[in-house]
């Protein structure tokens, strides 16, 4: 018996397998389907796919034998891989210098035929095989050679899928980590903020109070301009606020009711101006979700139709619909319009349509994030059309939740 060699990338080989994280992990019906296809197709009892790691060959599927893995010292597949590129295939072992005296050879129905195709990485690196076998001698037809590696393009396939959602699952996961720690940096840095800023708009107050009569108009202005950067940076902490604590929208929450009932709640909390005319949809529609996040969607959008227009009487449209899956929503606007190299990304953080809104005040660019994060949060999507100088529409959805009893 000879044993097989180690490849000249052997390093480079293991790693590669450590990569694909599959080592003694458990059956899979995808894995199972080829190998089972792989014995039919090739007429014999046993097939393979194995995976060579250090000092054994592991058997991520197996047909027609219960044993998880052998020695790499005695293994087939050892020698297999040494040849990437060829398939392995001995007729007889008992006629293999290689195989005279192996223990997998001389064993009671030990193997005499064995077929191997190496399965590689996208580098080129084996890491394992593809592999038939029979009790008896025999000999694969080209038809069934071919119709084995095939196969074995479709395990490597499998493997570079697994590796790439491997990659893709530890990216979400170190950003749903970096998120939470974002989330809590925001909400900690905000709340110590929200006192001292109120002690510094509260103390402007006092000083124009008390010594207004000892000041000039000037100083009075510098008094009135603290306060106002002081309730801005108030609103922008606010927001973002609002926009980390609504990554979940939970279930709890959810309840029934009337959309008209909620949009006109959201009006008179807004204080609507006489110029302003706001049309509800014409079907109130009883709806079952999580009030307290769409209300939140509507304020936002209905506060941007308010703010983004210089027409001396604003108009804004509501309208909804519903299918079998979803709630659809419409909030249209005759305001600014929104410049279209900024419509793609109007509903990233910290990203404004325009410099200042109807009252000369600069945006922070959190609301239309916020609303994204509230709207995918509630199973839908949102998008926006819009044209300069003639309005907005907001078209989103959510998804219908059906109520439990």
């Amino acid at each position: 018996m000879i044993s097989p060699t180690l490849p000249a990338n052997e390093s480079a080989r293991i790693e590669a397998v450590r990569d694909l994280e599959i080592l003694d992990s458990f059956a899979e019906d995808t894995y199972d389907s080829i190998t089972k296809l792989a014995s039919e197709i090739c007429q014999t009892p046993i097939a393979l796919i194995s995976i060579m790691d250090s000092n054994r060959n592991w058997f991520k599927s197996k047909v027609g034998t219960d044993i998880p893995q052998t020695d790499r010292d005695i293994s087939f597949c050892g020698h297999a891989i040494l040849e990437p590129s060829e398939i392995l295939e001995i007729t007889n072992t008992r006629n293999d210098i290689r195989f005279q005296d192996n223990p997998l050879v001389n064993s009671e129905n030990g193997v005499r035929f064995y077929a191997g195709v190496p399965i590689k990485n996208e580098q080129g690196l084996p890491l394992g095989t593809l592999c038939v076998l029979d009790s008896k001698e025999h000999q694969l037809t080209e038809g069934q050679k071919e119709s084995l590696k095939a196969l074995a393009k479709q395990v490597e396939l499998l493997f570079e899928y697994r590796r790439k959602n491997r990659v893709l699952e530890k990216m979400k996961n170190d950003l749903d980590e970096n998120n939470r720690i974002l989330r809590e940096f925001a909400s900690t840095v905000s709340h110590d903020l929200k006192m001292p800023l109120a002690n510094m708009i509260i103390t402007a107050d006092i000083l124009k109070a008390k010594y207004a009569s000892k000041m000039d108009e000037e100083g009075i202005n510098y008094l009135d301009y603290l306060k106002q950067a002081g309730l801005t940076l108030s609103d922008y902490i606010n927001g973002i606020l609002d926009h980390y604590s609504s990554s979940s929208t939970e279930a709890v929450l959810n309840q029934e009711f009337f959309l008209n009932d909620l949009l006109e709640d959201i009006i008179d909390l807004l204080q609507i101006a006489e110029n302003c005319e706001i049309n509800l949809p014409d079907n109130n529609l009883k709806i079952h979700s999580n009030s307290s996040a769409l209300g939140q969607i509507f304020m936002n959008l209905i506060s941007n139709s308010l703010k983004y227009n210089k027409q001396e009487k604003i108009i804004i449209d509501i309208d909804c619909t519903e299918n079998r899956e979803f709630f659809n929503f419409s909030i249209s606007d005759n305001g600014i319009g929104i410049p279209k190299e900024k419509q793609e990304r109007i509903f990233d953080l910290f990203i404004t349509a325009t410099d200042t809104d109807r009252r000369g005040k600069k945006g922070h660019g959190i609301g239309l994030s916020t609303v994204k994060k509230l709207v995918a949060g509630l199973g839908g999507s949102i998008k926006v059309v819009s044209e300069e100088g003639k309005g907005t529409r907001f078209d989103f959805s959510i998804k219908r939740v059906i109520p439990v009893d």
